[in-house]
């Protein structure tokens, strides 16, 4: 473990990707901004500086050329700041509202995470990021989409495409825009499938689904980028939530105690998660203007990254921050979902698909433990959940045997089995992180890594939030 104290420019992405708290307390005690060059920004860890950076889009933006993202999926709501980001982020407000949220979406969510689990329930032992958590995430934001009678596989083919053409052109930017690295055919013609299946969704006679909703005031091509986004940001962040939640009451047999006698409590379980462990540890402004942060004097031009896990374990604002607490009274002024203008927009979507997938869980598997053959802790770099959560459970004398999938012809007559240990997801989680220019680090899954960088640093996936 690194020493909490160690300097700014002692930090290495390795300690960022596997453990970063001791070195996030270490940086917050010494100045709670400071300039990390392995990061090539500066670096935000204090909860009331990151509060600052984030509700102010004016002197801290997104809109920046070095957004590799919107190369590839064109500009969004996640690429664009003041008015321009109203526009794309206004048609889509309503249909993400907590009671029109669950109004959609509660059945769907509670039909689709019961029969995850009837399929793994009979086996008494299974690893539930990708049996569970992964697949729930994709299912539900396709549904809230309309593509819910797309295949999940292909969909996450096209995910994994996309995000491969995101990556080459961080490269080919990181690499003074060498156009042998930019995005290659594979990409393109993954986001022109994609593209095409919610131009079906959109043009379909009699729809009144949320995408043909936004293409009054909003461009088919707008509309195309804006879903893009909030579907591989949603799968990914939601896959990430689940899996952290678990894993800390999992992990605090006190606390899981707590809320198995009382289920009134997994709300505050899953805010409690999110301020210990983010799904997505940083997100990366620009700053616009010559401006004082703190202590540090902030060049225009410069990169500024808020450390969310950094901000949500600041002892100014969490007693006791390095605990799991689900009895903790300010846990949800955690800064999970960003804050300002680029709020998370599936919020509350999230966190119905977290509240069922843990309340289906520990109604349905009796005696849901870790299996302490295997590791569980958290990594990435960005995107920071468990690489695998394995768990085991009292296996029932009569159990139930997975139920039919009723929308995907390729499951056969069971559950989404492409999709529950499968090999896209197999393949394409891998925790790497290396230091090269010309190769990607990587947080947590690559198949939904979204890059930033700029040309004087190691390239860096970059958060979705809108």
């Amino acid at each position: 473990m690194p020493a909490p104290n160690m300097p700014a420019d002692r930090v290495t992405l390795t300690d960022l990707e596997a453990d970063p708290h001791p070195v996030l307390a270490g940086l917050r005690a010494a100045a709670p901004v400071s300039w990390v060059p392995v990061v090539g920004a500066w670096l935000v860890t204090g909860y009331d500086l990151a509060v600052e950076v984030l509700r102010d889009a004016r002197t801290f933006t997104v809109d920046d050329p070095r957004f590799s993202t919107a190369k590839v999926v064109g500009p969004s709501m996640l690429s664009l700041d003041g008015a321009r980001h109203a526009r794309h982020r206004g048609p889509f407000n309503r249909a993400f509202r907590h009671d029109e949220v669950h109004a959609r979406l509660a059945a769907f969510t509670r039909a689709e995470a019961g029969r995850l689990v009837s399929a793994i329930e009979p086996r008494g032992a299974a690893e539930l990021r990708r049996a569970v958590a992964g697949p729930l995430a994709v299912m539900v934001m396709a549904e809230a989409l309309g593509l819910g009678q797309a295949d999940p596989a292909r969909i996450l083919t096209w995910y994994d495409g996309i995000v491969a053409a995101v990556q080459a052109e961080a490269a080919a930017q990181a690499e003074a825009g060498d156009p042998a690295l930019a995005a290659g055919p594979a990409g393109t013609m993954a986001f022109a499938e994609l593209a095409a299946s919610l131009r079906e969704v959109i043009a379909a006679p009699g729809s009144a689904s949320l995408l043909s909703e936004a293409a009054g005031p909003l461009t088919e091509a707008e509309v195309i980028s804006n879903a893009a986004v909030m579907l591989f940001g949603g799968t990914e962040t939601t896959e990430g939530m689940i899996a952290n939640a678990l894993l800390h009451l999992l992990s605090s047999p006190a606390q899981l105690d707590l809320v198995l006698t009382d289920r009134n409590l997994v709300p505050a379980a899953i805010e409690e998660s999110l301020r210990l462990e983010p799904a997505a540890a940083v997100v990366d402004r620009y700053a616009t203007s010559d401006v004082q942060l703190g202590s540090a004097g902030i060049r225009a031009g410069d990169q500024v990254t808020v450390s969310i896990a950094g901000a949500n374990r600041d002892p100014a604002v969490f007693g006791a921050p390095d605990m799991f607490d689900v009895r903790r009274p300010n846990a949800g002024r955690h800064l999970a979902f960003a804050y300002g203008p680029h709020f998370c927009l599936g919020a509350h979507l999230a966190r119905l698909e977290t509240l069922i997938a843990i309340d289906t869980l520990l109604t349905r598997l009796p005696g849901l433990r870790l299996d302490p053959r295997y590791p569980s802790a958290p990594r990435g770099l960005v995107f920071r959940k468990p690489p695998d959560l394995r768990v085991r459970w009292n296996q029932s004398a009569l159990p139930v045997g997975p139920q039919p999938c009723h929308r995907h012809a390729t499951c056969g007559n069971e559950m989404v089995r492409s999709l529950a240990g499968a090999s896209l997801f197999n393949t394409a989680n891998r925790t790497t992180v290396s230091p090269s220019k010309s190769a990607a680090p990587r947080a947590g899954p690559a198949k939904t890594e979204w890059p930033r960088t700029s040309s004087s640093t190691p390239q860096r996936p970059r958060l979705t939030r809108q």
